[in-house]
């Protein structure tokens, strides 16, 4: 960041994280794997000798609340989905709190883009991310961002699958899918980070 041949920009995007546990349970056996890999990054990051009680595992599936091992290719899954979220979270509020304390030089080269500003507000966001990069907007792009956040599609059976949609739709889409237990559940683990980025 201050190596000044680079003139290095650092745009940090967030969702909020119970809209991310709704899509990630949507695509549970396409992240499976990385789920698995960013739980197990939670181990490799901690200090040797720390203590193991500060680990809560929150983000549970309904059938594991009553103390039961995931024994159920389904639970198993939601349970690494879950623990990946928790971790995710946790590095967010690092971030964020990194970002607070961040000296001048820092803060000038660092900005937060929330999902939901730029499904709401395309134009605006990426007129301001783009000055904040020092480029100029090619009304193209424009008409791209807007095309992208307001196509007539919502949603996809394949949840990699890029296209134009109503990005509006995505961003309560949770408020439906996901249970109150589950919305209580990730509330408890990200609600932190949730707070300083006002979901």
């Amino acid at each position: 960041l201050r190596e000044p041949g680079l003139n290095l920009r650092v745009v940090q995007l967030f969702r909020d994280p119970r809209a991310v546990h709704n899509s990630r349970l949507k695509a549970r056996q396409a992240l499976l794997r990385e789920s698995v890999q960013v739980r197990r990054s939670r181990h490799r990051a901690e200090p040797r000798g720390a203590p193991r009680h500060q680990q809560q595992h929150l983000l549970l599936p309904p059938g594991l609340l009553g103390g039961g091992r995931a024994s159920q290719p389904q639970h198993r899954a939601e349970f690494f989905l879950g623990g990946a979220l928790e971790v995710i979270c946790q590095a967010w509020l690092r971030d964020l709190l990194l970002a607070r304390r961040a000296p001048g030089w820092l803060r000038r080269r660092y900005t937060q883009l929330r999902y939901e500003d730029l499904v709401r507000e395309p134009r605006a966001e990426l007129r301001r991310l783009l000055r904040f990069a020092g480029l100029t907007v090619p009304p193209a792009l424009e008409d791209f961002v807007l095309n992208m956040t307001r196509g007539a599609a919502y949603s996809s059976d394949r949840p990699f699958l890029i296209s134009a949609r109503d990005a509006r739709e995505a961003v309560h889409a949770w408020r439906e899918r996901l249970s109150r237990q589950q919305v209580r559940q990730v509330e408890a683990a990200c609600g932190e980070a949730m707070s300083i980025l006002a979901y």
